[in-house]
């Protein structure tokens, strides 16, 4: 057999691909139908009359079945320009957007011009797994920032692990895995730690749309120097429902954009029309129906909260939540791997272990469980604590 990259073979499998394994072949019954907690995506489809948008493209604008513009269509680097210009203040112009394949893709494109293989980038943990998988298959060493007890990295750590080869620092707010919102003042401090060392924040927020905090989440778009520092990520997928369109977002320097164009053009020379179509239809028109999907997910994690003493009763800890999260240190004296597959034999419950987000050596990930609720309602969340308060192993 031809060999393989080393690079590659040696990065880890997908994670939820690899969850949903453990429930091949099994069935579940009536009375306790398996609960899906695994995946941070809507599970249902757009809107009706985004639905209905999107037809209309297709049947009355030829150009949508094209080829676009590398870096998005400039109505909709425009539109979302203006949005986040609205929503943080300061300004960003439409130069400053790109529009990508998804958010992850985004992530790929940032790292691809920042990073060679040998060099660094810092990731706080429990870190977003994809972006760790991204990086050990270029060949860039994901350096792990640990976080404390309130799951919120802390500049004074992050400084320390700063190299010769250190290109950036990633941080995901509100956060996957445990749905941490990363105050003003801390991203802030990120972002000075960053440009005083000459290197990138890269900041994803996959997630803003369902973030607790009124009003902006940070101000560092109103810093008049922030292209120098700051690459902005967004996803349109968790907001709009479109995951399966692939329709995400960057925002940087027009220098960053032009190396940026060059990564989209030899992977997708586009991200999907339609989905970009779609996107710029529901900035325009979707701003109640998203503000009424925000308050769905803050009730989703207000329930999770309320309900969870029994379950600190048993020892388990409820280490952060919001968003779309949960994540849970339990008491067991068992790995998270086997806590994780035994819950889908005894619980009918599929999450996932915190040795997803951790570091292979990292003792906190054998204790710890990532529950994404958004998808399922309050009172699926209280079943879910029922079921958990009722495991033995």
């Amino acid at each position: 057999m031809t060999p393989f990259n080393p690079n590659l073979a040696a990065t880890f499998p997908p994670p939820v691909m690899e969850a949903r394994r453990w429930v091949d072949g099994k069935t579940f019954t009536a009375a306790k139908p398996l609960i899906n907690v695994s995946q941070a995506a809507p599970v249902d489809p757009p809107p009706d009359e985004m639905r209905q948008a999107m037809a209309d493209t297709v049947l009355h604008q030829p150009e949508v079945h094209l080829y676009g513009p590398d870096l998005g269509l400039p109505a909709l680097r425009s539109e979302l320009a203006v949005n986040m210009t609205r929503h943080y203040g300061g300004h960003i112009g439409a130069e400053n957007v790109a529009i990508t394949s998804g958010c992850n893709q985004a992530f790929c494109a940032a790292i691809a011009t920042l990073a060679a293989p040998g060099d660094e980038v810092i990731l706080p943990t429990p870190w977003y797994f994809n972006h760790k998988m991204w990086l050990d298959m270029s060949g860039i060493t994901a350096v792990p920032l640990a976080t404390g007890a309130d799951m919120v990295p802390d500049t004074a750590a992050a400084e320390a692990l700063i190299g010769p080869r250190t290109r950036a620092i990633v941080l995901v707010t509100p956060n996957n895995p445990t749905g941490v919102a990363y105050p003003p003042s801390v991203i802030a401090a990120f972002r000075d730690l960053a440009r005083r060392h000459g290197i990138a924040l890269i900041i994803d927020e996959t997630y803003r749309d369902f973030h607790a905090r009124p009003g902006a989440p940070h101000e560092l778009f109103t810093d008049p120097d922030w292209q120098d520092t700051v690459i902005h990520l967004y996803s349109f997928s968790k907001s709009y429902r479109l995951t399966g369109h692939r329709v995400g977002a960057m925002a940087s320097s027009v220098a960053r954009l032009a190396e940026v164009e060059k990564f989209l053009d030899t992977v997708t020379i586009c991200a999907a029309q339609l989905g970009q179509h779609a996107a710029l239809w529901g900035l325009r028109n979707l701003d109640n129906w998203l503000a009424g999907e925000r308050e769905k997910i803050l009730s989703r994690a207000a329930a999770m909260r309320e309900g969870f003493a029994p379950l600190a009763d048993q020892g388990w800890r409820l280490l952060g939540c919001g968003a779309y999260f949960a994540y849970l240190e339990h008491p067991f004296d068992m790995s998270a791997d086997d806590l994780a597959q035994a819950l889908v034999d005894q619980s009918a419950i599929l999450a996932l272990p915190g040795t997803m987000f951790t570091p292979e050596d990292d003792p906190t990930g054998v204790r710890q469980l990532r529950v994404a609720f958004a998808n399922i309602d309050e009172t699926g969340i209280a079943e879910v604590q029922n079921r958990l308060a009722a495991f033995t192993p």
